[in-house]
């Protein structure tokens, strides 16, 4: 007999994410090995339980399931990770995708089908519901139809992608505040507070919390 598909379900609404566990219990060839109701627990129990796959809901208290998605993965390299949410728009959609979801799919999804994206993950294909299909198709299509500018456009502020939260964070690490420091003061988990930190960096094309220091620091003087 082939081991069995692993699978930890992250989800905030406990009685849906039982209810799903139960009916994935069901099924052959599935295994449940862990829960998790939010962003800091998931990455957590990734890295903990290394699962197969991720079912993963968006909506999600403190950091959402798509800005958590990375940080999951780098947590469970192995994992696929696959959408499962309430959320119908286009653009979580797209950003899941880009961030390396194996798949989108919505609540609504009938057992079968998503019996049959979790093998598909497994395997490294993707599957998205038909309704986000088509919101995907309609996306590419208004973007192919967007004109290209004229000329270039000003460089944007790097800052001005962060979140206020996430601009907080950066104020603590430009002042040499560890992890666990930040968490205390903003009253948040250690592990919220590293995923942000991994943002930071990503959207600020840094390497480190230093580069980040040196940046604000740079900023502050020339302002």
């Amino acid at each position: 007999m082939p081991e069995p598909i692993r699978l930890l379900v992250v989800d905030d609404h406990t009685l849906f994410r039982r209810g799903l566990t139960a009916l994935l219990a069901t099924q052959p060839g599935l295994q449940v090995v862990g829960e998790a109701g939010d962003a800091g627990e998931a990455l957590r129990r990734a890295a903990e339980l290394q699962p197969d796959v991720v079912l993963l809901d968006h909506h999600l208290p403190g950091v959402s399931g798509v800005d958590a998605l990375q940080g999951i993965r780098q947590a469970a390299p192995a994992a696929r990770v696959l959408m499962l949410t309430m959320s119908e728009d286009a653009d979580t959609l797209g950003r899941a995708l880009q961030q390396g979801a194996h798949g989108y799919l919505l609540k609504t999804v009938d057992s079968e089908m998503l019996v049959d994206a979790i093998a598909r993950a497994l395997r490294g294909q993707s599957t998205v519901s038909l309704e986000m299909t088509d919101k995907l198709v309609s996306a590419f299509q208004s973007l192919q139809s967007v004109p290209a500018p004229a000329e270039p456009a000003p460089a944007a502020d790097p800052l001005a992608q962060l979140s206020p939260r996430e601009r907080e964070i950066l104020q603590e690490i430009a002042a040499g505040a560890s992890n666990k420091e930040i968490a205390r003061r903003l009253a948040i988990a250690e592990t919220t507070v590293k995923i942000h930190v991994q943002h930071i960096l990503r959207k600020l094309e840094l390497s480190s919390r230093v580069q980040a220091a040196v940046l604000l620091a740079g900023r502050s003087a020339g302002s």
